[in-house]
């Protein structure tokens, strides 16, 4: 082969080609410059907010009642999610989206609920498991969910949902007596209970047999677990029995969440709004029924 006059001898047709393969992975690195790096694994871009369906469940019954538009702690920025996303679809003012689940939220929830097909204590204003996902596409996700399981189950003869059966079953593992009840849920037989038991998550318990320490025992045992129970007696216009109201439970009547509520502020649950009597021995942290079993 001739070489050309322009190219020394030295230079092969391999050098040639080497110079050629260098000089295009050189071109190939000026055009990446500049473009972003890949994502390292765990930086999602544009992650959805997350949540807590269980501080949402507490804020709807705690904020309700409450005069003013104070929020529930741990639990604004999530009923601040939820309330955003109800703006959006046009059932709630920009005034009442502000971390306070109150009347104005219930009452664009169970629109939202009605709007999807609910109805009953499916639309009662309180977030289900399923409407809360629903609301949530695009927007958020849903952690630690709560749900009241099946309707249908008893405990001691009595009705009630699967949530509130397990709760029943772990108090009564911590006392040697058994518990029995007398009213149990989604029952409006005794109009003496003002409603408190038309929703899920409410009995009623006998106290006839057991002794005065006994039944405060019982007490404790239920308010480990997540119920709001409180001793009922001749002075508060009732036969002696004890009221228990699963906190959290979705399905719980508007009047039993009110009790909830007074739970929560160190109340009775009743009409007068008076203290809580029950011995400082026999109290417990407020909880409910998740938080307990996570420890």
């Amino acid at each position: 082969m001739v070489q050309s006059p322009d190219i020394p001898a030295a230079y092969s047709r391999r050098r040639l080609l080497v110079r050629g393969v260098a000089a295009g992975a050189a071109l190939a690195g000026t055009a990446l410059v500049g473009l972003p790096a890949a994502a390292a694994p765990g930086d999602e871009v544009g992650a959805l907010a997350t949540v807590d369906m269980e501080m949402v469940l507490l804020a709807c019954q705690v904020d309700p009642p409450k005069s003013g538009t104070g929020t529930t702690p741990g639990a604004q920025a999530h009923v601040l999610a939820v309330e955003e996303a109800l703006r959006a679809k046009g059932l709630l003012a920009a005034a009442q989206t502000d971390g306070h689940y109150g009347t104005s939220t219930l009452t664009a929830y169970a629109t939202y609920q009605r709007s999807l097909g609910f109805s009953g204590l499916d639309a009662n204003g309180v977030p289900g498991r399923t409407s809360l996902t629903q609301l949530g596409s695009g927007r958020f996700d849903v952690s630690r969910p709560v749900t009241a399981g099946s309707r249908t189950d008893s405990y001691g003869g009595k009705r009630v949902n699967t949530r509130t059966a397990a709760m029943l079953r772990a108090a009564d593992g911590m006392l040697s007596w058994s518990l029995t009840l007398t009213q149990g849920s989604y029952t409006s037989a005794n109009p003496g209970s003002a409603g408190t038991h038309d929703g899920g998550g409410v009995v009623d318990i006998s106290v006839s047999s057991l002794s005065t320490t006994q039944r405060w025992q019982t007490i404790k045992a239920l308010r480990t677990v997540g119920f709001a129970a409180w001793l009922r007696t001749p002075s508060d216009g009732f036969a002696y029995h004890i009221h228990a109201n699963g906190i959290s439970d979705p399905d719980m009547s508007r009047s039993a969440r009110d009790q909830v509520n007074d739970y929560y502020f160190g109340r009775n649950g009743l009409a007068n709004n008076a203290a809580d009597n029950t011995p400082e021995a026999y109290r417990m942290p407020l909880t409910w029924w998740e938080k307990y079993q996570c420890g």
